[in-house]
């Protein structure tokens, strides 16, 4: 029998709350660049356009709603817990869009679109988007070193964070490791090792600098880790079902990428049916992992909401 929280959700209401999240934090990055430059204002140009292109806004969503769970856990002032990860929110996106912008680079993807438009190096050129991405990048550390609304010893642990899912054991090591799967036929356990890091640990940090804003204990901590992990892996899952069976006008990206490269993927080892079954594994897995926190309904949702979608 399900447990009572795993159940059917309003998908107005959570769709909502993504809208409203992502709007919210539009705003806050648009005033990070609100920034005139004569000499190098090209940079600026190509950083706002892929840093306010849109998305999901997964993971700025997922660093907010924990702030707030942490809070409440805690018997603690939610809003106040939000405002405090809002400069986290900031940097773990601008890190997440400096990745994509570097992922869909001649010498990496090679894409051409990207959430419906021209990826950064198709509008200026391939070394201002190189430089693009590394300026998001270290900007991200700047934001998250100088929150002012939480004490320097949680900004020096968000930086910490920040710095070990980003870089070398983290998404960095995970597209090493898509690389070598482009030329060579990866492993079940090595193809899980690489979407943990590659995909997983910028949502492990966003739902970790959350709990970290709002002052979470060992056990939600120990939780979040959990329900990121699940939420993680099923999102890219999904992803590599939808490259198969997805539609482009949907997605803004081509599909197929990934046979055209010979990239070793979850349908490398399962039929579509399979992989869906698996996905949601994960998801139950994840929302199991909040069951005794009162609060954890949006994130539990959320994490419903990902695995039925199809772009």
């Amino acid at each position: 029998m399900e447990k009572e929280f795993i159940k059917p959700m309003d998908i107005t209401d959570i769709e909502s709350r993504i809208k409203q999240r992502a709007a919210q934090i539009e705003s806050e990055l648009r005033g990070y660049l609100d920034v005139t430059d004569d000499d190098y204002g090209i940079l600026y140009d190509a950083m706002r356009y892929s840093l306010l292109a849109g998305g999901k806004r997964l993971r700025p969503f997922l660093a907010l709603e924990f702030a707030r769970l942490a809070a409440t856990s805690r018997g603690l002032d939610p809003d106040a817990a939000e405002a405090s990860a809002l400069a986290y929110a900031s940097a773990i996106e601008m890190i997440h869009t400096y990745s994509l912008i570097h992922d869909d680079l001649p010498c990496m993807d090679d894409d051409d679109l990207r959430r419906g438009k021209p990826t950064n190096h198709k509008v200026f050129g391939e070394a201002n988007a190189l430089l693009a991405g590394d300026a998001l990048l270290t900007l991200a550390f700047e934001v998250a070193a100088s929150n002012k609304l939480a004490s320097p010893e949680t900004n020096c642990r968000a930086v910490v964070l920040l710095s070990t899912a980003a870089g070398a054991n983290g998404m960095v090591g995970g597209q090493v490791l898509d690389l070598i799967g482009e030329s060579s036929r990866l492993g079940f356990d090595t193809l899980e090792r690489l979407q943990s890091k590659k995909t997983g640990e910028l949502i492990r940090a966003s739902s970790l600098l959350g709990c970290y804003a709002g002052g979470a204990d060992e056990g939600l901590i120990a939780a979040a880790e959990r329900y990121s992990m699940g939420l993680g892996r099923a999102f890219q899952v999904l992803d590599d079902i939808l490259d198969v069976v997805g539609d482009t006008a949907l997605l803004g990206k081509p599909i197929g990428s990934d046979a055209a490269s010979d990239k070793t993927t979850f349908l490398t080892f399962m039929t579509p049916n399979e992989a869906y079954a698996y996905a949601d594994r994960l998801t139950r897995d994840a929302v199991s992992a909040l069951e005794d926190y009162d609060g954890a309904d949006v994130l539990c949702e959320l994490a419903i909401y990902l695995s039925k979608r199809n772009k």
